[in-house]
């Protein structure tokens, strides 16, 4: 009989913030990400140092005894190039704390951008190149092959779901959005429209955002919220249904919910209250494609997000100075490529990071206090100016190669 289950998958990423680079360093300094000062966010080694310690260490080490107590306790996860770069330099015990998660075969790791980048709507070329450096750092470092697909902020639409059907991707993520769905539950699995072999799986964001946003609010009316009656939750959700998709930052637990909140306990009770029913279970994405077939077929022709309250890009593309950023980056490709320069290379696929225009956005409200919470900068404006001060001198870069390269030939 096959089981009800949660899939739980949870993204695992930090970027490489740039530091207060001013017109000044320009054509000067070329380091645009090391930020000088430890007592600063934007200090790229101390924040991954913080939330190595707030997150990464006690997180990891919860998941390591609930795989090792619940055999049908199962995860997935995604981990970006960006997080793996800086764990290589300053924390490798949390990199092999993750080495040991996938060794129980109980993880998954899904595929996705190496930069977190959002190149699939700028340079399909581009894009691709990042999904396979990315498989061969998961291949290299994990020894497995990626077979699901997350696209950077799962930035999803039909014309992504019928790549990665032809990309040969078993399976992808997407938001379950109530205007997409209309009727139906995202406790299913679906196919893509103009896809033959390819399974959608829809975050069931009601649930998800109870942990991931709400639970250590002390206004919200659930407050605090119990294993007990996140299980009720759980069951009511799936009553009758297949899956219930449960995709967050890994970050929620110790980061974006500190400790204090109860975070980890309650996460380790309601694993074990959810499993006490013997009709429960746990799935990785692929096993959970393996288990239901696709009910419909879902169609999604406009890009939808798992961010803000829209949930589409203007998170990231919704005005001018990150549509400004974004085409004067994606305008110099070729350019870049061409140079054969691997450190230029690497700076400017660093600036793709998805993180770079998202302090940009100018959003007030809600979702502005969200994005003040994640943003080292004093203001949307700053994190425009230090970019783009960053551009230059890779524009400023690009030119000298050119010029060196007469000059050799």
């Amino acid at each position: 009989m096959i089981k009800r289950g949660i899939t739980l998958y949870l993204h695992v990423h930090q970027p490489l913030r740039i530091r207060q680079y001013s017109i000044f360093d320009t054509a000067v300094n070329h380091d645009y990400f090391d930020e000088p000062s430890l007592d600063t966010d934007r200090n790229n080694e101390r924040v991954l140092r913080k939330v190595a310690d707030k997150s990464y260490r006690p997180m990891n080490a919860l998941l390591e005894r609930l795989l090792a107590m619940y055999p049908d306790f199962k995860v997935s996860l995604s981990i970006t190039g960006t997080f793996i770069e800086q764990a290589e330099k300053w924390a490798p015990d949390v990199l092999d704390s993750f080495k040991r998660l996938v060794a129980t075969g109980q993880v998954e790791i899904i595929a996705e951008t190496y930069y977190h980048s959002l190149a699939f709507f700028y340079s399909r070329d581009e894009f691709e190149r990042q999904v396979e450096a990315h498989k061969a750092k998961i291949r290299e470092l994990f020894g497995v092959e990626t077979k699901v697909f997350r696209n950077t902020e799962l930035a999803y639409n039909d014309e992504l779901a019928q790549w990665a059907d032809q990309y040969g991707f078993k399976g992808i993520l997407a938001e379950g959005w109530d205007p997409v769905l209309e009727w139906r539950s995202p406790n299913h699995v679906y196919r893509p429209t103009g896809t033959k072999n390819i399974a959608l799986l829809l975050k069931n964001y009601h649930l998800s955002d109870d942990l991931a946003f709400r639970f250590g609010n002390r206004a919200w009316p659930e407050w605090p919220l119990t294993a007990d009656t996140y299980r009720d939750w759980a069951n009511a959700s799936i009553e009758g249904q297949s899956l219930v998709n449960l995709f967050m930052d890994y970050e929620t637990f110790g980061e974006h919910q500190w400790e204090d909140t109860g975070i980890f306990e309650f996460f380790a009770s309601f694993v074990g209250k959810w499993l006490e029913n013997p009709d429960n279970t746990f799935y990785t994405a692929s096993e959970a494609i393996e288990a239901f077939e696709p009910v419909g077929e879902l169609s999604m022709p406009n890009t939808v997000t798992w961010a803000d309250t829209e949930r589409d890009l203007t998170a990231w593309l919704g005005n001018d100075m990150q549509r400004e950023a974004l085409r004067h980056l994606y305008s110099m490709e070729n350019d870049i490529l061409r140079t054969g320069d691997l450190d230029l290379i690497s700076d400017w696929r660093k600036l793709q990071t998805s993180d770079h225009v998202y302090y940009m956005c100018t959003k007030w409200f809600t979702d502005g206090d969200v994005h003040a919470y994640f943003s080292p900068y004093e203001s949307p404006y700053d994190a425009f100016l230090y970019f783009m001060n960053a551009m230059r001198d890779i524009r400023f870069r690009l030119h000298s190669d050119h010029k060196a390269g007469g000059l050799n030939g």
